[in-house]
Parts: structure tokens; C-alpha cells; sequence
């Protein structure tokens, strides 16, 4: 077995070394901060793995730093803060899904690859990891922004008609929009999205979900509502199952 003993555990990113490798996983409204923080940390051949949902992570990260080996990446997990210095995992596959940097095609994740493995860390490391950043984020794009606006978890979504409806409407939107992105999703995608809820506990709540209960809290709202909304205008693709929803939940929990 493969134990870690940190050197250094800090919420000053003064203390930290220059990076040789570097997850990131942080709420989508903290990235360009983060990003910021850690600019000055990431080397040439500082590999980066960025587990966030969104289906433009990786550009907004290259907007910010232009260094180092950005793998496009998501990863499966249902997990929340139970309390300070707890996290409770839920349910979902836990692997960790990526591919290559689009502008460093050479560069594979041999070593990466190689202490994932030590630490026993499920992955797949795929060239059709565009196809799995923008199946992921139909997954909880869905699912989220309608539990939050339902007040539902996943048993309930189950056996509620309009929710369904719902979660399918904004399921469709997506595979519209990526069709006119240019990813090639699986003509059955929608479907498959949808089954992933049975493989979670009937009493689970999304992430996104447990952020907009807590109206004190950031939420990801934009990282869904909005980013579906301006790629439909974009891409002039009806999204009015996204938007009616997102209307309503800026209504009920102002930003």
C-alpha cells in the first residue's frame, strides 16, 4: 500500500513549491482565482488535471496560464462536506476521466498515469476524453439545475413525470448544442444519461443542489444555466427547457 505524508498542507499558496503536478478541484466559481494563485507555481513540464464540471474548463484555464501540460478531464463522484474536515462519498463510478492537451498532442500521462496507480486511483485514460467532459455535463448539468429547482433528490426525480421531462428537455439541449460543436456524442446519449441515476442512493442530492439550498453559499449556476443558454444562441439552438429553469432559480436565490 502507498501512504502519503504531506509535507506541507496550507491555504497560502506562498508556501507551496513549483508544481510538478497539479490537480485541481475547486468550485467552477473559484477557478480563475485559483488559477491566478498558482500561476507563478506551474513550470513547462508541470502537469495539470483539472476535475471540474463545464465544457469549457480547459479554455479558461489556457486564458490564464499558458504553461505546463493541461489534460482535459472530469471525474465521477458523488460526494459533499458532511462537516469541517469531512467529506462523505456517496455514490457515482469514482474514476477519473482524461486525455490529452489539445496543444501538447506529443505529451502522453505516463507519469500521472504511474502514481494513480500507486495510489490505487480508478481512471481511464482515453482518446475520447471530449466525448466524456460533454457526457458528464449532460449527466449533472441535467440533474442539477432540476433537483435544485424541484427540491428533489434522485428517488424522488424517479417517479415524478414533470422532473423527468425536465431533466430529458435539458438532456436534449445539450446533445443539440454539442452536435453543433462538433462532438460526436453516441446518438443514444440522452438515454444513457439519464440511466446513470440508478446507480446512486434514491436519497441523493446533486452538488449543485446542496450549494443553492444554502443561500449564503456560491453556486454553479452560470457553469450550467448560462453556458447552456449562450452556446444555444451561439450555435442558434432552442434551449427554453435551461432557460424557464434558470429563470426560476435566479427568482428563487438571488446571486
Amino acid at each position: 500500500s502507498l501512504i502519503c505524508k504531506p509535507t506541507v498542507v496550507t491555504d497560502n499558496f506562498n508556501d507551496l513549491p513549483i508544481l510538478d503536478i497539479c490537480y485541481i478541484c475547486v468550485k467552477e466559481y473559484d477557478l480563475n482565482d485559483i488559477l491566478l494563485k498558482i500561476r507563478d507555481k506551474i513550470h513547462e513540464e508541470t502537469k495539470i488535471i483539472p476535475l471540474l464540471n463545464g465544457v469549457n474548463i480547459y479554455e479558461r484555464i489556457r486564458k490564464i496560464i499558458d504553461k505546463g501540460i493541461v489534460f482535459p478531464a472530469c471525474v465521477y463522484i458523488g460526494t459533499h462536506i458532511k462537516e469541517p474536515g469531512v467529506v462523505e462519498q456517496n455514490g457515482g463510478a469514482c474514476k477519473i476521466i482524461f486525455g490529452r492537451d489539445p496543444q501538447h498532442l506529443e505529451y502522453d500521462a505516463e507519469e500521472v498515469c504511474k502514481l494513480m496507480d500507486e495510489a490505487k486511483i480508478d481512471y481511464n485514460w482515453t482518446e475520447d476524453h471530449i466525448k466524456e467532459i460533454w457526457s458528464k455535463f449532460m449527466f449533472i448539468a441535467a440533474y442539477g439545475l432540476v433537483t435544485a429547482y424541484k427540491n428533489q433528490t434522485f428517488g424522488e426525480i424517479i417517479n415524478d413525470e414533470d422532473s423527468k421531462d425536465k431533466v430529458l428537455g435539458i438532456m436534449n439541449e445539450i446533445y443539440n448544442i454539442s452536435k453543433a460543436e462538433g462532438v460526436n456524442l453516441p446518438k443514444d446519449i440522452v438515454k444513457i444519461s439519464f440511466d446513470k441515476i440508478n446507480n446512486f442512493p434514491s436519497e441523493t442530492k446533486t452538488s449543485f443542489q446542496r450549494d443553492f439550498e444554502n443561500r449564503d453559499k456560491k453556486d454553479e449556476r452560470d457553469l450550467f444555466g448560462q453556458a447552456i443558454i449562450d452556446l444555444g444562441i451561439k450555435n442558434n439552438i432552442n434551449t427554453d427547457v435551461t432557460r424557464n429553469i434558470f429563470h426560476e432559480l435566479n427568482k428563487i436565490k438571488k446571486k
